[in-house]
């Protein structure tokens, strides 16, 4: 059945922390979603009233999640894995590749350590990390481009910088990184749950995202995702009874993986934290969010948008893209002569949420997010 999508008002009174907190720190943790909560607190419920009688209904529910992560993303059910956080998608790769002695990687130096530490533990293989210096507000692609060579095999890049915001073209950059014969592994955590993407049309080798960021999912509950053709490339790591197809039938000890992503799940999952995912996850179809189109971020784009006006009017230096595409809901500024840990204090005790990166102040505003809100952050940095 279509549906108008949600309002920005109608999201707003799914979100409880809005009635306490001017909340601009979605790009850490976000604060879970009413829908989500209320599917945790059921899920109580029934490991209290029903223990293991549930489960098979907890399995089913799995699934349902599973194919509704793969429809935000244009994706197959059959190509997402349900993992416990982006770090252990990124070690799927790192791990599981088929490396040989002299191959590189290829990302940048500014990356959250999640995307490059898994890297820099392949150096006891021979892999090379190749770190590209830039500055905190662009990615060249071009240097991106300079740094690939006949051993590269791997481009690992976030789709929008934790620090500075900017947002990759992605037909851009997987275009790049196919014509050098390497694979895209793509850092989702900051754009998925704001921006679409569709797999098919930008056909990303590897994906993880987290959802306790833009998705209003709670910790620990996240999801991987590679395109089919590459589910016997990676050695599968952590296989245990969930990553076989015959799973339930534990007196049958047979290696036989599973001719889907879900064989990296390995074991038990997190019910109780997918299931508060996969609520927020409907609530962001809800909300109108595609793997097309999404009023999300057109929402999130007119608001930083003010708050970037706002905050020049009391005299911010702003860091953002200049061109509106690789814009996101990320935003860092400096108030000149001020100390940014001593703001952000004293912006959390007149009920402020933001944060501190790379020497900055950084804001990062959903589509719930109201004027109000705003002025709340403009006072309290005045």
């Amino acid at each position: 059945m279509t549906t108008r999508p949600l309002s920005s008002d109608d999201f707003r009174k799914k979100m409880a922390v809005s009635s306490k907190w001017a909340y601009f720190d979605h790009a850490a943790v976000s604060p879970i979603s009413l829908p989500a909560q209320r599917a945790m607190r059921l899920w109580l419920e029934e490991a209290g009233a029903e223990g293991e009688v549930a489960w098979g209904h907890w399995v089913r529910r799995l699934q349902q999640i599973r194919a509704r992560a793969a429809k935000m993303i244009g994706a197959e059910t059959d190509e997402i894995a349900l993992v416990p956080n982006t770090t252990t998608g990124i070690n799927l790769v790192a791990d599981g590749f088929p490396w040989q002695e002299g191959d590189n990687i290829v990302t940048l130096s500014n990356e959250f350590p999640t995307n490059l530490y898994p890297w820099m533990n392949q150096k006891d293989r021979g892999i090379e990390v190749r770190q590209i210096e830039i500055d905190t507000a662009t990615c060249n692609l071009q240097r991106i481009a300079q740094a690939c060579d006949a051993k590269t095999r791997i481009v690992a890049i976030s789709w929008v910088s934790f620090s500075s915001g900017w947002r990759l073209d992605l037909s851009e950059i997987v275009n790049l990184v196919h014509q050098k014969n390497a694979y895209l592994f793509l850092d989702a955590i900051q754009g998925l749950g704001v921006f679409p993407i569709d797999i098919r049309q930008t056909p990303v080798d590897f994906l993880a995202a987290d959802g306790h960021k833009w998705m209003m999912g709670p910790e620990g509950a996240g999801i991987f995702f590679l395109q089919k053709q590459h589910l016997d490339l990676l050695r599968p790591i952590g296989v245990g009874w969930n990553s076989v197809v015959d799973s339930h039938n534990f007196s049958k000890r047979e290696l036989n993986l599973r001719n889907t992503a879900s064989r990296y799940e390995g074991g038990s999952q997190n019910m109780v934290g997918f299931h508060a995912l996969g609520a927020s996850l409907d609530l962001f179809a809800e909300l109108g969010l595609t793997s097309t189109a999404s009023p999300i971020a057109d929402r999130i784009s007119q608001v930083t948008e003010l708050a970037c006006e706002r905050l020049q009017n009391i005299g911010a230096k702003i860091f953002t893209a200049p061109i509106k595409k690789h814009q996101s809901g990320i935003l860092s500024f400096e108030i000149p002569g001020r100390d940014p840990h001593e703001l952000r204090r004293l912006c959390l005790q007149t009920g402020v949420v933001l944060a501190c990166r790379e020497e900055r102040l950084r804001i990062s505003p959903h589509a719930y997010t109201s004027e109000a809100d705003l002025d709340r952050l403009i006072d309290a940095l005045q």
